[in-house]
């Protein structure tokens, strides 16, 4: 049998954007590079991001403060619905909001993204092979995020819904062999000022 050692999997959603989400806005830029040196003291072997320029431009901003680490583009990085929840799935109370928010998706980003979040478990999950321990880098979305989080307890998959993540925040993930997935650390935000802390979040859930 293949040795696997554990993974830890650093997460973190990218920088602000500008309100046409084409690039990121000048704080948005300072985050990221202020992610990168959070980042540089560990010993990375990848870093993995989304198709969409705000999470491409983060990745790069990153990667320039961690030499020699290869970065990847990767579709199941990106920004989607990983889960269409049922009625049957919802709590009663919040049923008929979900669903409704939900049906603003067209239909093929509604039929898009479950396949890609699969894909996302599949690769970015889970032990890694051989007998050192891994540490990956994803830069990413608020969903994928919730998506990850809400795997790794074992919530039910609707779960991913209403968990949120600050602009630049960091998320890790522990798998090792033989023992359940822990959430290390969820929207660490120790390495931005407070000027630059908790934007993309919803201002009632800031603390």
């Amino acid at each position: 049998m293949q040795p696997t050692a554990e993974r830890y999997l650093w997460i973190a959603r990218h920088g602000e954007a500008t309100p046409d989400e084409e690039e990121l806005s000048e704080r948005g830029r300072q985050q990221a590079d202020l992610l990168g040196r959070r980042l540089r003291d560990v010993p990375l072997s990848a870093v993995h991001h989304g198709p969409l320029p705000r999470a491409a431009e983060t990745a790069r901003r990153v990667a320039r403060h961690l030499p020699d680490v290869p970065v990847h583009l990767s579709e199941a990085a990106g920004d989607y619905l990983p889960y269409l929840p049922q009625r049957a799935d919802l709590p009663a109370e919040c049923a008929e909001q979900v669903l409704e928010w939900v049906a603003d998706f067209s239909a093929a980003e509604r039929e898009s993204g479950p396949p890609l979040a699969r894909e996302a478990l599949r690769r970015f999950t889970g032990t890694a092979s051989g007998d050192e321990p891994r540490h990956e880098l994803l830069i990413t979305h608020n969903f994928l995020i919730g998506w990850l989080i809400r795997a790794a307890l074992d919530a039910p998959r609707w779960r991913w819904f209403g968990l949120n993540h600050a602009h630049a925040a960091l998320t890790v993930i522990r798998y090792r062999p033989g023992r359940p997935a822990t959430l290390v650390v969820q929207n660490d935000l120790r390495h931005l000022p407070a000027d630059l802390c908790w934007t993309g979040f919803p201002p009632g859930h800031r603390v």
